[in-house]
Order: structure tokens, then C-alpha cells, then sequence
């Protein structure tokens, strides 16, 4: 936000998740397959380098994690516990940044005394990335 104002992408990003809402009311309940539909969707429209780190996130989750449910959020993935959401990722290409952020939210169990890193940049994905991702939600969880 430069001056008070808006960017152009948090316009944008405001415009998804009322769209969202808006789409969300009144319709049935979905499924965990009938979601991750949704954010599949989002992640086959992002650039490669975003869509190798969205889609080793979401692999991860949907695989090892069955209590998180995937959702879109802002127009980009996230995965929510008991409705609310716990984690989720700000892809670069949206926020015009030099890497991805993987950010989890005040349900996280992340807690180290006092303060506590909530939010982790990702420029690419590789094994180590994966492996660092997978301990996150794990102590997110616990």
C-alpha cells in the first residue's frame, strides 16, 4: 500500500475473495475432492516456477495432512482446520516479488516463547524445501 492507496494487486486479491463469498453462499456443502478442484484450478493458471512450489505444497497437504482441507483464499491456495485457515500461500507472481510466501495464521501451534517466525519465503521447490514444509505443518498441527 503506497500512499494510503491500494496496489493494483491487493485490488485484485480484495475482488477474489469477494467473488469467493459471493459463490460460496447458499451452495451445498463440498467435499475435500470437490475444494481441491478448486485449488487445482488456481494453481494450473500460475507461472511454472509458482505452480512447482503451489502444487509440491498441495501435494504434501492432500497426502499427509487429511485434517487440513484445501481452499482457495484470495486466489490463491490455503488449507483450513475446522473451517478456519491455517496455512496458506502468496504466490510471487501475484504480489510482483522476488519469492513465494508460505504463511501460516494465529491457529498455527508455531509458538517459540515470545516471538516466532510465521511466514517463510519459498523461491523454488526441491526435496529440502519439501522436507522443511512438511515439519512447518506438522508443528502447526501438534
Amino acid at each position: 500500500m503506497e500512499d494510503g492507496k491500494l496496489s493494483k494487486a491487493e485490488q485484485e486479491a480484495i475482488k477474489e475473495r469477494a467473488a469467493e463469498l459471493k459463490a460460496s453462499k447458499g451452495r451445498k456443502k463440498k467435499t475435500r475432492e470437490d475444494a481441491q478442484l478448486e485449488v487445482l484450478e488456481k494453481i494450473a493458471d500460475m507461472p511454472a516456477g509458482d505452480k512447482a512450489i503451489a502444487l509440491g505444497l498441495h501435494k504434501i497437504v492432500m497426502e499427509e495432512f487429511q485434517s487440513l482441507w484445501p481452499r482457495v483464499w484470495y486466489g490463491m491456495p490455503g488449507y483450513t482446520l475446522d473451517g478456519k485457515v491455517m496455512l496458506f500461500l502468496s504466490v510471487s507472481s501475484k504480489w510482483d516479488t522476488r519469492y513465494s510466501t508460505l504463511s501460516f495464521e494465529d491457529k498455527a501451534n508455531l509458538d517459540e516463547g515470545e516471538m516466532w517466525p510465521t511466514g517463510f519465503a519459498i523461491t523454488s521447490w526441491s526435496q529440502t524445501v519439501a522436507s522443511r514444509v512438511r515439519e512447518l505443518i506438522s508443528t502447526a498441527l501438534s
